[in-house]
């Protein structure tokens, strides 16, 4: 949507023709020599074309270069941005009615995040909204049509381009941690992805593929969201989402999202709620015959189960895992856990042992899943070895603890995740809890410049 306000005052100001021909380069300097910083023609033409600044300081130096010229105060509304967008504090939270009620919320909350709005930037997690959602997902009885008014008309070829990039950016998420690339994928969902859901599909294929694409989108931003610690934003994207999924038909990617949901939920330490979504993602696809989504919906049970606890009933949900492991066909390209590979099984069972407090058993299943085949992914990769360390530390290996510790918080260096800051944390509290050594007086010692070490020293330190 383009800003035809900022338009009209760069005509007014003299820094365009009417046919917007000229003066690009003029604007963007005079933007920088008010922001103190450099901006090309190229920014210029994203504002033009809608995109919001996300920053103040740039606002007010657009503001500022008008200003200048026109000879006048220039307020933030005449400029279409500069007015901040007010949103309810509990935007994204409630499971949509219609696919276009979802397209227009995750809209707001795309804008919201590239301007950076505290109040869903820092927004806690809400237990009760992901009980919702999961139950709306359940019991659905609907046939989803979007109401296809717009102009713009959506074929393969916009489909592809969000699937590329979709994948470019999960390609950078697993290399490089979920806060190394989020903003540029969110201005993308924002600009790209909403102008295609706005869109009007040419047939049915095409709009069930349109909605298939927009939720692994979507979905990939509420993975990054939550591995940066944006966990309100974050649980507001996967369950928008799942709504977003309906449209596609596909009970499989929407029971991907529960599990996804469950992950974060263990991760805050809402266990009982994280086994929920996880057996709402089993009952909601227990016709579907997918034995590799069975057998991870079963490990997420089971790594929630295991910090809650309940000794029988992870095992249980482990050995479902295993057995449905043992049964998927990995080159079936209807699977959404395909990469769910023996090295993601093995780091499951490893993380469910030591929680347990069996660290023999921790120790076998992360090394296997460091073994000779590892994930692929390196973030993946970190945490398995430091699941390895805290198992080692549990059953009294320090020196290897450390050893291997050291060695992965080396290669966490090259990630922007929050995660792996509290896989850090989890360590540092177990050797503590095991006093001063010679082992772990040298690895401190070794460790102590490591940014993900001193960056857990930064959030401990009295404010």
């Amino acid at each position: 949507m383009s800003n035809d306000q900022l338009r009209g005052l760069m005509l007014e100001a003299g820094y365009l023709r009417d046919d917007g021909s000229v003066g690009l380069k003029v604007f963007a300097r005079a933007v920088g020599q008010q922001a103190g910083r450099t901006f090309t023609h190229t920014y210029v033409r994203r504002w033009l074309d809608g995109m919001v600044p996300r920053d103040a300081g740039t606002r007010e130096a657009i503001l500022a270069a008008l200003a200048e010229r026109l000879g006048r105060q220039v307020g933030p509304d005449e400029v279409g941005f500069g007015k901040v967008q007010k949103v309810p504090a509990d935007l994204g939270l409630s499971y949509p009615a219609s696919i276009d009620d979802s397209a227009a919320t995750v809209g707001r909350l795309w804008q919201a995040d590239v301007d950076n709005m505290a109040a869903m930037m820092n927004a806690p997690a809400n237990s009760a909204a992901w009980n919702e959602a999961a139950l709306s997902w359940l019991v659905t009885t609907r046939d989803d049509v979007l109401s296809d008014t717009g102009k713009r008309k959506v074929g393969e070829s916009d489909i592809k381009g969000i699937r590329r990039t979709t994948a470019m950016f999960d390609e950078l998420d697993g290399a490089h941690g979920g806060g190394y690339a989020r903003t540029a994928l969110i201005e993308f969902l924002r600009t790209d992805l909403a102008g295609v859901l706005g869109g009007s599909a040419a047939n049915e294929k095409i709009r069930k593929d349109l909605f298939k694409a927009a939720t692994q989108a979507t979905l990939l931003g509420a993975w990054m969201s939550y591995d940066a610690g944006m966990h309100g934003l974050a649980q507001r994207y996967f369950i928008q989402a799942l709504r977003i999924s309906e449209g596609a038909g596909d009970r499989l990617l929407g029971a991907s999202i529960l599990d996804a949901m469950s992950h974060q939920a263990t991760f805050l330490g809402r266990y009982s709620e994280a086994a929920n979504l996880a057996r709402s993602a089993q009952v909601g696809t227990s016709l579907a015959g997918s034995p590799g989504a069975t057998a991870h919906f079963a490990a997420m049970e089971a790594r929630a189960l295991a910090r809650m606890g309940d000794v029988a009933g992870c095992d249980k949900a482990m050995a479902t895992a295993v057995r449905e492991f043992e049964r998927r066909d990995p080159d079936d390209p209807a699977d959404w856990f395909s990469y769910f590979n023996e090295a993601e099984l093995a780091a499951e069972l490893g993380h469910c042992n030591r929680d347990l407090g069996r660290p023999n058993d921790g120790v076998t299943y992360a090394s296997q899943s460091l073994g000779p085949t590892p994930s692929g992914y390196v973030r993946s990769d970190f945490f398995a070895a430091m699941v390895l360390a805290d198992s080692y530390l549990d059953r009294g290996d320090v020196g290897q603890a450390c050893e291997v510790a050291l060695n992965a918080i080396e290669i966490g260096e090259s990630l922007k995740s929050a995660r792996c800051g509290a896989y850090v944390e989890e360590f540092r509290t177990r050797l503590t809890k095991i006093g001063r050594s010679a082992e772990s007086s040298e690895f401190l010692e070794r460790v102590s410049t490591a940014r993900l070490w001193t960056a857990q020293d930064s959030r401990r330190a009295p404010k």
